[in-house]
């Protein structure tokens, strides 16, 4: 099927509901989310008040890092569907007036796709090889890897072969890099961008956008450790031999070449980890047209802090010529409800540390996490551009942070010798009613466990209930619509009032955002009317962490 024509522009301040498909909800009772169970919960989602649903990886995978190991990007994984159950599922969203987009990941295959199978079965120098990168090792015996490289799940970047000749893998062993100067790889992914484009998809999030284009020329850099770095420490020049360097524009330039050949035009955004300075031409009109600006996610909930990054996303999304993107939440770091439960001055290291000691040191104040991320949803909600919601944070899910080690499967707890907990904790399973064997994710229990204070939290238990985080989504989605506004901001109040912890701002239709960030009561401003608030307000005052809609 093909979308039907509409407005070219609707994605600038679209809001994006992400679904990771394994934990959403499971239709057949194997205890794994499929694609006809986020059909059936599409018209929650409708009810919810999105513009579109982002599926992270379906495809056929080993599941070696939770689906983003593709061994077919043209088909779906049997444990979720068919390529029927796909189509199903799109007309029921363009049914319900929503659109779909999907994850497409680039940077490596599965070990289990065609190719790499075919590279593996090839002689050292075969053609087959020539998509991925092999290399000889260093050593009088070849047998240390060409680079120091640690790979970002850790461990070696370079894994052995019996034939004595490696391959890189920048992240688990399992997913091969690919070798984007080979034209039949540039090829197949236009392939891909057609396909699921003529099934219906509105667009597509590409993963590890800035790590496609490599610097493969001999000899090759050690560079060390490739996880974890600060991207405002890369090279201003693109000059790094892995991450960000200037040919991967080329490769998108092409790729925007196959999006507007459709009605309206595919639209893609950008996971590149890269300086601000050098995300704008990842969303330029001419390549994605968006980028995910990570830096409001990991902003401390300060006002000045958060003016500062506001500021800084609306100018570069304004020289891109596309629209800023809003994040909190989704699959790979702790949910926002958690990480704001926690004290500001925990670092990322200490923020791993937490999740070993199974969320009990330091201790998480659950309540006030909770209204301060009701209070940072608003607020980002409020803000011109595109929202990204992570599936359950309507629901106010904290991070699962005490799972068994028996039951983690993110490659990071296994590849780091148990160093680093990994992922699992913010892709638990939803709760959708009160109670039952998975509280409604489906009657064959959960891939991962779920905890018993779920039940209180489940979309059964919030429904229609006043001042329930899930009301507070729907209500704030449909009043975004209602007061719309450019994509800009004016901002109000004194540079004291903005020390003090209060944040507001103006959008041009007229109504206001306000958000007292401090520990103590803030004066409502006079002659402007409340229409939403994060929590209860305190007579004329807004109370400490909360975010207030004024008109």
């Amino acid at each position: 099927m093909t979308l039907q024509p509409s407005d070219p522009n609707w994605w600038r301040q679209a809001v994006f509901y992400q679904i990771y498909p394994r934990s959403f909800a499971d239709s057949n009772a194997d205890g794994i989310g499929d694609l006809p169970g986020v059909t059936s919960r599409l018209p929650y989602l409708a009810d919810l008040g999105v513009d579109c649903v982002w599926l992270s990886p379906f495809y056929p995978s080993a599941l070696a890092d939770g689906g983003y190991d593709v061994a077919d990007y043209r088909d779906v994984d049997p444990r979720l569907g068919t390529l029927d159950d796909f189509d199903r599922m799109v007309a029921e969203a363009d049914r319900l007036g929503l659109k779909v987009m999907v994850d497409i990941v680039p940077n490596h295959t599965s070990s289990d796709h065609a190719w790499f199978q075919e590279a593996l079965r090839s002689a050292p120098g075969s053609a087959a090889r020539d998509r991925y990168v092999f290399r000889d090792g260093r050593g009088p015996d070849g047998s240390l890897p060409p680079t120091d490289w640690i790979s970002c799940f850790g461990g070696p970047a370079w894994t052995r072969l019996p034939d004595g000749q490696w391959y890189l893998h920048l992240f688990a062993p399992e997913q091969p890099d690919l070798n984007w100067d080979h034209p039949e790889v540039r090829a197949d992914f236009l392939t891909t961008l057609r396909f699921w484009s003529d099934r219906g998809v509105a667009g597509f999030r590409v993963d590890v956008a800035h790590g496609l284009a490599k610097d493969l020329a001999e000899p090759l850099r050690d560079i060390g450790d490739v996880r974890g770095y600060d991207p405002d420490e890369l090279p201003e020049d693109g000059s790094h031999p892995l991450w960000d360097r200037d040919e991967v524009h080329g490769i998108f330039r092409d790729w925007r070449k196959v999006m507007n050949e459709y009605d309206p035009p595919r639209i893609a955004v950008a996971e590149a980890w890269v300086r601000n300075s050098r995300r704008t031409p990842y969303a330029g009109p001419d390549e994605l047209g968006q980028a995910f600006n990570f830096d409001f996610l990991y902003t401390p909930l300060s006002a000045p802090a958060l003016h500062t990054a506001i500021d800084g996303a609306l100018h570069d999304a304004r020289t891109a010529g596309a629209s800023a993107t809003w994040v909190l939440s989704n699959h790979d770091v702790i949910r926002h409800a958690t990480r704001l439960a926690l004290p500001d001055e925990l670092s990322r290291a200490g923020r791993e540390a937490w999740l070993l000691a199974d969320g009990r040191e330091p201790e998480a104040d659950v309540e006030l996490g909770l209204r301060r991320a009701r209070a940072a949803t608003l607020l980002m909600l409020a803000l011109p551009g595109s929202s990204y919601l992570y599936q359950g944070e309507e629901l106010g899910l904290p991070e699962v942070a005490d799972l068994p080690r028996e039951a983690l499967q993110d490659p990071t707890w296994e590849r780091s010798g148990g160093r680093v907990k990994g992922r699992d904790g913010c892709r638990v399973p939803l709760p959708w009613t009160r109670s039952g064997p998975s509280f409604g994710f489906g009657a064959g229990g959960s891939w991962l466990p779920q905890p018993e204070y779920f039940g209180e939290l489940s979309a059964e238990a919030q429904n229609g209930v006043a001042g329930s985080t899930l009301e507070l989504y729907r209500e704030a989605l449909r009043l975004r619509r209602a007061l719309g506004g450019d994509e800009g901001v004016e901002w109000v109040g004194s540079v004291e009032e903005l020390s003090a912890g209060v944040l507001h701002f103006r959008r041009s239709t007229g109504w206001h955002s306000l958000s007292n960030l401090s520990a103590v009561p803030v004066p409502l401003p006079e002659g402007l009317e409340v229409v939403l608030a994060s929590g209860p307000l305190d007579g004329g005052r807004v109370p400490a962490r909360t975010t207030v809609w004024l008109r």
